[in-house]
């Protein structure tokens, strides 16, 4: 079991429970899945730009990544639909946990100039958007390899009803929120 899934279980439980005034053990909001998503404009001229997305996002997440193509034809962009142009990896459960761990205390301890993260980027029903402007921050991307760097984003969704409570889940987690 992951380890931030084992602190949740036995401490942070109870603690969001009271915290949240809740009755019901099962109405303490969780950590649904993880969702993190590469969008790559620039695979429209160079596909080799994706494929090296798609192993650096295998080796964030410890999991394949999905390809995922345009759903809309945009003449401007010269993108057609179907043509691929990001990949994503869904994470749920322990993988979620793991992740979320190596997020917290060592992705964004590792992020320049880090003051924390903004509280606001809620979706009003408790979900949370973080975007990263490099994949360099995780320890498993290979420098050497690097041949360009990349942004990524993450949501976190999860069972919490309102942003407040959200910010309580995410907070109690460990979650670095800017004050």
């Amino acid at each position: 079991m992951a380890r931030l899934l084992e602190k949740f279980k036995s401490e942070l439980v109870p603690q969001l429970q009271k915290d949240l005034q809740l009755k019901n053990v099962m109405e303490v909001p969780r950590v649904e899945k993880v969702v993190v998503n590469m969008g790559l404009g620039e695979a429209i001229q160079n596909i080799k730009v994706l494929e090296s997305a798609v192993e650096e996002l295998g080796f964030i997440t410890g999991q394949k990544a999905v390809i995922t193509k345009a759903k809309k034809s945009v003449a401007q962009f010269k993108l057609r639909e179907g043509m691929p142009i990001g990949c994503m990896v869904t994470l749920r459960r322990d993988r979620a946990y793991e992740f979320l761990d190596r997020l917290i205390n060592v992705g964004l301890t590792r992020v320049r100039d880090f003051k924390g993260i903004s509280p606001k980027a809620f979706d009003g029903r408790g979900n949370y958007t973080l975007g990263i402007r490099e994949q360099l921050i995780f320890p498993e991307i290979d420098l050497d390899k690097i041949d360009k760097v990349k942004g990524l984003n993450v949501t976190i969704v999860t069972t919490a009803r309102t942003d407040e409570e959200g910010r309580a889940l995410l907070g109690s987690l460990g979650m670095p929120f800017r004050k």
